[in-house]
């Protein structure tokens, strides 16, 4: 498995050498990651990772090789780390089991209760339908089934159907150096565009040249300001969660739009925009940017793009506290309003089919929100785009 994992990086284009590889089975002979999966990742980048622009290749590489371990084959001792195990605990429902489990009754009702378990529990419990544990029905905890609960300890989604997520989840940021495979994104971008000479004098102008020239008798040189896009762009991009499956779609935008637009700021947000957003996901929880700053700072005649799934519950809209991360004392609906109330010319590129939007009750409150300036992140959807911000 290591010797694949070693291809594996190799493949992807990472500059992986010898030596490095065996440093780490040095490290693993020496049980430096204390058997532990986490533990195991970070010595393993430590020890294979040289430039941090190949740590998105390296997550997934290890992504791709790693995930799917469930058992040691038979008549083999080993010690287990127990979060391996506590996964193989992992109760799947049939579709009847699932229907015959209720919600507790809204998040009013969902949180109280919530509180009430968390002064009333002791230990760590598994299985059932009431405690916060794991494997079990119970709207609180990890690896079981609810349709509408708080997941709490757990390594990403798997029903998505939490209405809340205490977990500390590690989101990446877009690579803008991705080569794209078309050039029709740009293309569909080209119509938002808008040429002014700005900056200093330093592009020839060859006509003004020859005209000078033969006006005076001899070699008179003329320079120009460059003729660039003055067109100026505010990009925010929902990441992580549901977001992860388009990750490359964005990716070949945000590339794309980097190239196309000389002024363009950007922002990360997860899942609905609130009273902060950041540039950096490595360090999204120490380096953030409050939503009125960014309000206050970039003037009106910005053109605005929000491209996420809009896939949430809907309480991350409409409810103080409804943010599946932390506790938002003002809705998301109240954040998007403020910021369509600055920025006239805005849209929101969804990269869902359009046609599964309407099954999606978050998906429709955030196109009401955008007075149905949503548009699907596609070619055409993008050419639309730009001609409603060109407007």
């Amino acid at each position: 498995m290591f010797v694949t994992f070693f291809h594996e990086l190799k493949s992807a284009g990472l500059p992986v050498t010898l030596r490095e590889f065996l440093t780490l089975m040095e490290a693993l002979e020496l049980d430096l990651a204390d058997k532990k999966v986490e533990d195991f990742y970070y010595l393993s980048r430590a020890c294979l990772v040289k430039d941090e622009r190949n740590l998105d290749k390296f997550d997934k590489v290890f992504g791709h090789v790693f995930k799917g371990i469930e058992r040691v084959s038979d008549g083999i001792e080993a010690e287990i780390p127990e979060e391996w195990l506590r996964k193989l605990a992992e109760k799947y429902l049939t579709d009847e089991e699932k229907a015959e489990i209720e919600a507790l009754g809204g998040w009013d009702k969902l949180m109280e209760t919530l509180r009430e378990r968390l002064r009333e529990q002791k230990g760590r419990h598994q299985g059932g339908s009431k405690w916060i544990g794991t494997a079990g029905t119970s709207p609180f905890g990890a690896y079981g089934y609810n349709p509408e609960g708080i997941r709490i300890g757990q390594d990403g989604n798997r029903n998505f159907r939490a209405v809340k997520v205490w977990d500390r989840r590690e989101f990446r940021d877009l690579d803008d150096s991705v080569e794209l495979g078309t050039r029709n994104i740009k293309v569909a971008l080209r119509r938002l565009r808008r040429f002014a000479r700005t900056g200093s004098a330093d592009e020839l102008d060859l006509d003004g040249t020859i005209r000078q020239t033969a006006h005076r008798g001899w070699l008179d040189l003329k320079f120009r300001p460059e003729r660039r896009n003055a067109v100026k762009v505010l990009a925010f991009f929902d990441i992580g969660g549901s977001m992860d499956w388009h990750v490359k779609i964005s990716e070949e935008l945000f590339s794309a739009a980097r190239s196309e637009f000389k002024v363009m700021e950007h922002f990360y947000f997860h899942n609905c925009l609130y009273e902060s957003v950041w540039r950096d996901n490595r360090r999204r929880w120490q380096e953030r940017t409050p939503t009125w700053d960014v309000l206050h700072k970039f003037p009106s005649d910005y053109k605005v793009i929000f491209v996420g799934d809009a896939s949430m519950s809907p309480y991350e809209i409409t409810q103080p506290g409804g943010s599946v991360e932390h506790f938002n004392e003002e809705a998301g609906a109240t954040w998007l309003s403020r910021l369509l109330d600055v920025y006239e010319h805005a849209v929101w590129l969804n990269p869902v089919p359009e046609k599964h939007w309407d099954f999606t009750p978050s998906i429709r409150m955030i196109r009401q929100l955008f007075g149905n300036r949503m548009y699907p992140l596609t070619i055409e959807g993008i050419d639309a785009a730009m001609r409603e911000l060109g407007r």
